[in-house]
């Protein structure tokens, strides 16, 4: 039962004790409930002054030994700094985070118990994972492997790296090449080679998925995605998978060292999958001559052989090499292609050799394309062999129809080297024109653009991007050591020589001045055989009339690997240009050759470019990261030509190192870190500076 409380006996009546404490709880109640609410208040306003304002604007999401991954919410990038932040190695602007103006407030890592992973996922857009990689033989390089996954089939992943504070280098051969790429304005598009001459706006006839940055930066793209690449002048160069039904990764490797110099070092390690072969050496050792014939017959092209090998005997410019072009080279073998099936192999009409051909040395030109108005076209189809081009299925019953492109202005197919029938008919070509003319060197060109993708149509997985150029490379290399290629891409450790892209005869960036730029960006993606433009350029067919554009020309190309001629000198009827030639043809014989011998078992051994920019003696001196108009063969020569129409003296910086300078021509000695200022350069003249220890 309930407890219930006696009254009190007593006579002494009862008073009321507790009212004004009553008073005085209520009072306390209202101020600990208004206090209550004030401390509420303010902790919400905390939490969100926390979350908006006061919260760290950047977490660290991995460290390494030396460096550290770092998300910058507000800006929304991907930051790689030195654990004691006093450098930045890299910022990425990650478009792949959804809403650029909505913040990610802290970045958590899925991955968290593995501490060398970090895994995130933005919502409906993409998951992302980055991995640290540490080598335990060298400690002076941190990569970090990242890959973007996109969640459904309409997600653009896109990333972009920031070229404010840096100098960036690689990528790809440009219509005006620049030494760095940071002033290139290029619009998004695939990363493939293509030909300059048609796309003056597109990427060029070296290419690899390789970016080098001046803080000890480098970035190496997968080689097996659909890759677009865009560049904004002095802002940014973006990588950029499109959507597809396949939801392909974005994948990249971002490798961080003590500087330049170390971290291309070890992206080449990386890059290197198969041994460095050397080519033919021989190539170097003679000039090239290109000889423009514009002749409708073999007949008349012997006689323009004839008359112009005559004239380098008359000259005084020793041994050549003449150079055809494709018309040329058809004109010259004047053969029955009949052969085309290998069934009728012994119906072919045989072809009369050219003795006076024979005797001389000629380099001939061939393409992988064939004119659709040609007897051997023709042939093909008759025989059913349309397999042989490069087709779409798309006929009855599924049956391959040829796909036509353009070439040269001829509507034309174009070789499928996937079809090993097609290649030995190839290689049989090249056998036959061997034994009919004796060429010393086949020019194969015309492996640049994807005619699917110029067609906007899907290619076969067989041709997706540069493909084609890769197996053209495979093919040069069965041809033979003495074959030379027009593009390259993953095929820098082949034996073989390539040519570089036509330039305007002229003295800006598409001219004079994109020589050193082009070799070095030639150079440092491993490409270090090379036969440049001729001297004055050849982008036109006309020969160059400003002798002084072919001097300055001259004296640069006497110091690459070999030297090539369009325009010969004898056309300026004066006497100093010729003996000009004559000295730069032996200079370039009697001490660049040895150079480049010496330095090329370098490349072999530790994948060390030949020519080499200045940063690489100094790699922690930013003066050296944008000087485009100096060159090092090795670490022992240094050479700077005159590149400005009218001048004749320029501004030399001599890099800092543990030796002395000496000019070769007057035997003048200047320290390292030293600048030249207006040092003079005469017509005639190269400045040449080569290692002096005292």
């Amino acid at each position: 039962m309930p407890h219930s409380r006696n009254r009190n006996p007593s006579p002494i009546p009862e008073v009321t004790w507790d009212t004004g404490l009553k008073e005085m709880n209520e009072t306390w109640k209202g101020a600990i409930a208004c206090l209550g609410v004030a401390v509420f208040f303010v902790m919400t306003i905390g939490i969100i002054y926390w979350q908006v304002v006061d919260q760290p604007n950047k977490n660290w999401v991995l460290k390494g030994s030396f460096s550290g991954l770092i998300w910058e919410r507000r800006t929304q990038t991907l930051v790689i700094q030195t654990l004691t932040e006093d450098k930045t190695f890299a910022e990425i602007d990650v478009e792949n985070a959804g809403n650029t103006d909505v913040e990610v407030p802290f970045v958590r890592n899925m991955c968290w118990l593995n501490k060398t992973e970090f895994c995130y996922t933005w919502d409906s857009v993409a998951e992302v994972k980055i991995s640290l990689e540490t080598s335990e033989e060298d400690s002076e390089t941190e990569c970090y492997s990242v890959t973007w996954t996109p969640i459904h089939c309409h997600v653009d992943l896109k990333d972009c790296f920031s070229m404010v504070n840096i100098s960036w280098y690689g990528g790809a051969s440009v219509h005006a090449p620049n030494w760095p790429i940071n002033e290139a304005n290029i619009s998004m598009q695939p990363f493939t080679v293509s030909d300059l001459r048609d796309n003056p706006s597109g990427f060029g006839s070296v290419l690899e998925r390789y970016f080098l940055g001046s803080s000890g930066v480098s970035v190496l793209v997968a080689p097996n995605i659909p890759l677009h690449v865009g560049m904004e002048s002095r802002q940014q160069f973006c990588l950029q998978t499109p959507p597809s039904m396949e939801r392909m990764p974005l994948q990249y490797t971002v490798c961080v060292g003590h500087n330049i110099r170390a971290v291309h070092q070890e992206s080449m390690r990386q890059l290197s999958t198969a041994r460095r072969e050397l080519p033919n050496m021989d190539v170097l050792r003679l000039p090239f001559w290109k000889l423009l014939a514009n002749v409708d017959s073999g007949a008349k092209l012997e006689r323009e052989l004839r008359t112009f090998s005559n004239r380098l005997k008359r000259h005084h410019l020793g041994e050549g090499v003449i150079s055809l072009d494709e018309h040329s080279t058809a004109l010259l073998a004047n053969m029955d292609h009949s052969y085309l099936n290998s069934k009728k192999r012994t119906s072919k009409r045989q072809t009369r050799d050219l003795p006076f051909v024979k005797l001389l040395n000629i380099s001939i030109t061939l393409s992988p394309y064939l004119s659709v108005e040609s007897q051997q076209f023709q042939t093909s189809i008759q025989e059913g062999i349309e397999d042989f081009w490069l087709s779409l299925p798309s006929g009855p019953q599924g049956r391959a129809v040829p796909l036509l492109t353009q070439w040269k202005g001829k509507y034309s197919v174009k070789l499928n080297i996937s079809n090993p029938k097609a290649t030995n008919w190839f290689v049989d070509k090249v056998d036959s024109l061997h034994s009919h003319l004796g060429m010393e060197y086949v020019i194969l060109e015309g492996g640049e653009g994807n005619p699917f993708e110029e067609q906007a149509l899907r290619p076969p997985l067989a041709w997706v991007g540069d493909e084609y150029i890769r197996r053209l490379a495979d093919l040069a290399e069965r041809i033979g050591e003495n074959t030379i290629v027009t593009s390259g891409t993953r095929s820098r450790h082949k034996a073989l020589f390539i040519r570089m892209s036509a330039l305007q005869s002229d003295w800006s960036y598409s001219g004079l001045k994109g020589i050193i730029p082009s070799l070095l960006h030639h150079s440092l993606l491993g490409y270090n055989f090379f036969i440049p433009d001729a001297v004055g350029g050849s982008l036109s067919a006309e020969l160059v009339a400003d002798d002084e554009l072919f001097v300055r020309w001259l004296a640069i190309a006497a110091f690459l690997p070999v030297i090539s001629f369009q325009t010969p000198p004898w056309v300026f009827e004066k006497e100093w240009v010729l003996n000009l030639t004559r000295f730069y043809i032996a200079k370039h014989h009697d001490f660049v050759i040895p150079l480049i011998l010496k330095y090329a078992e370098e490349w072999q051994d530790t994948g060390n470019p030949i020519y080499r920019p200045l940063w690489w003696i100094s790699p922690n001196d930013p003066i050296t990261f944008t000087i485009d108009d100096e060159f090092l063969i090795g670490n022992e020569v240094l050479v700077a030509p005159v590149t400005e129409k009218g001048a004749l003296q320029r501004d030399i910086y001599l890099p800092e190192s543990d030796f002395q300078w000496q000019n070769t021509n007057n035997a003048q000695v200047f320290d390292g870190g030293t600048f030249l200022e207006s040092y003079p350069v005469g017509l005639g003249d190269v400045a040449v500076f080569v290692q002096w220890r005292s």
